[in-house]
């Protein structure tokens, strides 16, 4: 069903933006570009998945506008967010005409977001963006804020830039193509946002947690907006992460990036590393005495109602306290961890023993 969309705007200056979020609003792509962006030809970045579940569809569509249209696709998961696959996608594009004038456009998931959103901040020096989240992970969490990118073997988004979209279309829709698993694994950033910023929201996810199982549109479409608003507010608040406000973000990934990377990024979905991340957190942060129980308890009772009850990966504890020091939050050698004081409220903690960090990790594998 088709509902009127509606609209949060990410304030920053010349660099500010709309995010277009409702269902059905996939329609409205073309007049989404041509009103943010003077340009006649369009780079669609996408997977093999959403090429055939969308993304084809969308350049037919452009191309019924008077768009010319290229549509590139790569592999679906973090395998192809590497220097490599960035350096085919701008060959490609230079081999089909893409110039200075050209857009890009991601449609997929957030690797396939932070992939086109790289490339679109180096092509050229730099050609305006545009993102059209289709997973539940990119629609509420990395298809806003700019921050695009791509991995190196042993560190997760340690080559990349600042480089925000000129708007973002989200249609929530599109969720009901999406696999169990994926679906799942983008709700562990939803909790997060209840977790690091309001605590109503997280509430609001306890009395709803039934209708976001069942995917309920309008349900979503309030989960969706709020997720956007709460990092829209951090992001014009911090943009390139100076004050260090924009770091909450961060919860539960210190040791999410550990668990991927010790995966070779292809055990675990984002979203299921980020839920293992944030039962580690909420731990050590009560183990260092930040929390009582209850506060724990809280968030596991949601992650479980939200079927986010995942074990912690079985991976060597102390070997993923050293993958923890080629994280971007390492700061002049020292650990950096995002840890809740309450529910709603998190502070960036330092001066943490190596052995209480795996301490808890082999208490929850365990």
């Amino acid at each position: 069903m088709t509902t009127a969309p509606q609209t949060t705007r990410v304030s920053l200056a010349e660099r500010s933006y709309d995010i277009l979020i409702g269902s059905g609003t996939l329609a409205q792509l073309s007049d989404f570009l041509r009103e943010r962006a003077s340009s006649e030809h369009a780079v669609l970045v996408t997977d093999t998945t959403v090429d055939e579940l969308y993304a084809d569809a969308l350049g037919d569509g452009l191309v019924e506008h008077g768009w010319e249209v290229h549509v590139l696709i790569v592999e679906p998961g973090e395998a192809s967010k590497s220097v490599g696959i960035a350096e085919d996608l701008w060959n490609t594009m230079l081999e089909e005409g893409a110039d200075r004038e050209s857009i890009v456009v991601a449609v997929g998931g957030g690797v396939v977001g932070d992939l086109a959103g790289w490339v679109a901040a180096s092509f050229a020096r730099g050609v305006p963006f545009f993102q059209v989240p289709t997973t539940l992970l990119a629609q509420v969490d990395s298809s806003v804020g700019g921050k695009v990118g791509v991995n190196l073997p042993d560190a997760k988004n340690m080559v990349g830039a600042f480089w925000q979209p000129h708007g973002v279309l989200i249609d929530v829709d599109v969720l009901d193509s999406l696999p169990e698993r994926e679906y799942r694994a983008g709700l562990a950033e939803v909790v997060k946002y209840g977790v690091i910023l309001d605590e109503s929201f997280f509430a609001f996810l306890e009395a709803n947690a039934a209708a976001i199982n069942d995917r309920d549109a309008a349900t979503l479409t309030t989960v969706v907006q709020r997720c956007c608003r709460l990092k829209a507010d951090v992001v014009e608040e911090d943009e390139r992460e100076i004050s260090g406000r924009r770091a909450i973000l961060n919860y539960g990934h210190t040791f999410a990036h550990a668990f991927e990377a010790a995966g070779e990024y292809g055990s675990m979905l984002h979203g299921e590393a980020v839920a293992a991340g944030m039962r580690c957190a909420a731990a050590l942060a009560e183990r260092l005495g930040k929390i009582d129980a209850a506060v724990v308890q809280r968030q596991e009772k949601l992650l479980e109602a939200l079927q986010l009850k995942l074990p912690a990966p079985g991976f060597d504890p102390e070997e993923l306290v050293q993958l923890m020091y080629h994280d971007k939050k390492v700061s002049g050698g020292e650990l950096r961890f995002v840890l809740p004081a309450k529910i709603g409220h998190v502070e960036l903690v330092r001066d943490i023993a190596d052995d209480d960090v795996a301490a808890v990790i082999k208490e929850l594998a365990g």
